[in-house]
């Protein structure tokens, strides 16, 4: 008896084909919103066959999440052992870039993880980030030069996060050279830059829609939309959860005036602020500073509408995409100036390199607004940018 059409014809690398549809599929649409018979339909499988591979949605999630990471610990731990910083980072940035589509997942999405499996997955990210922070300590022996290697990570990961168009050598030259940017600045150089900052004030809630929109945002940054119930949203407002529908047709409804609120805050910090730079450079480090006091100043509202955003409907998102689009137009306007051989695309490129410095430098100070720690994060972003 032989073998059928289909048997003959299957690729011996199907399950890694899987992973890697499912991995692009997660990160463009959440955990949520994806199915498995979406995945299935991009591999160009049945249902049936995936599940032969992976026996529901949370286990593909998981091996996602995992073979992303082992990838950057692969990248580190198979580089030899007298290899340069430049050459670890270029390795790390030679990973990300192949698998720009499926890469981010880990950063927001791997929230819903379970705990032992979050675990992991951080215990493996925190191994990269300590084999990176041993090179940057020997080579640029300046204070925090952990955070310097998560803030150098988090610039070359910011591809991951965007679909701004460009080819994949130019934008591995400019992540590395932006990440060893950030690897080689002192923390301490843009002491001082908060005086150039002038955010708005925290909103207050005096409406309904107000009060609700407060207690909404919150709970979505801790446990992601998804999990989120409009009874858990009406308890944290004081209202019954058939109160809400009064102000808001439906859940989305909260979260779409969530991102809108917070594009609509860090315009006004950026206009603000750039209104108090005398030259090009410090307007750079005008839109830096702003940017990163915000990001501590709105955490909730900053991680909600950056991890949330890709899921909403398209007509919903329309408008937020044009918000993002005029705020980066203003940086890689700014930019340019300084950096005049850069021509749009690679300025933008940068300018998203500089967004992932905060997110994972944030990240690691845990948002915590100590100080000094703006102002450490503000130099990361100016050398991820301007180095």
């Amino acid at each position: 008896m032989t073998a059928g059409p289909a048997a003959a014809t299957r690729p011996r690398n199907r399950k890694q084909l899987i992973v890697e549809a499912a991995g692009q599929v997660f990160s463009e649409r959440g955990y949520h919103a994806a199915s498995m018979e979406e995945i299935a339909a991009g591999v160009g499988i049945s249902a049936a066959a995936l599940y032969r591979h992976f026996p529901n949605k949370y286990a593909l999630f998981a091996e996602c999440a995992d073979v992303m990471v082992d990838r950057l610990v692969a990248a580190v731990d198979e580089s030899p052992p007298d290899a340069s910083l430049r050459e670890v980072l270029a390795a790390v940035t030679r990973v990300t870039a192949a698998h720009r589509a499926s890469g981010g997942l880990y950063r927001w999405e791997a929230r819903y993880l379970e705990r032992a499996d979050r675990r992991l997955l951080r215990s493996k990210f925190a191994h990269v980030v300590s084999r990176v922070a041993e090179m940057v300590r020997r080579e640029h022996p300046l204070p925090d030069e952990r955070l310097r290697a998560v803030a150098a990570l988090g610039a070359i990961g910011s591809i991951t996060m965007h679909h701004s168009s460009i080819g994949q050598r130019r934008a591995e030259e400019l992540l590395l050279a932006s990440a060893m940017g950030v690897a080689g600045t002192d923390p301490a150089a843009a002491a001082g830059s908060a005086r150039l900052v002038e955010l708005p004030a925290q909103p207050v809630p005096r409406t309904r829609p107000a009060e609700i929109l407060a207690a909404a945002v919150p709970l979505f940054a801790r446990d992601g939309f998804a999990t989120v119930t409009t009874a858990q949203i009406g308890q944290a407002a004081g209202l019954a959860p058939s109160a809400i529908y009064r102000h808001y047709p439906g859940k989305v409804d909260i979260l779409v005036a969530a991102c809108l609120q917070a594009a609509g805050l860090l315009a006004q910090a950026v206009d603000r602020s750039l209104h108090r730079a005398a030259d090009p450079r410090q307007a750079v480090v005008a839109l830096a500073a702003a940017y990163v006091a915000y990001s501590f100043e709105h955490n909730a509202l900053t991680s909600v509408a950056e991890a949330e955003a890709a899921g909403l409907p398209a007509d919903l998102r329309r408008p937020l995409i044009v918000a993002q689009r005029e705020h980066i137009a203003v940086w890689e306007q700014q930019v340019r100036r300084v950096r005049p051989e850069l021509d749009p695309r690679q300025a933008r490129l940068l300018v998203h390199a500089g967004f992932g410095v905060v997110v994972e430098a944030g990240r690691a100070l845990r948002w915590q607004d100590a100080p000094g720690h703006r102002d450490a994060v503000t130099a990361l972003v100016i050398g991820a940018l301007t180095r």
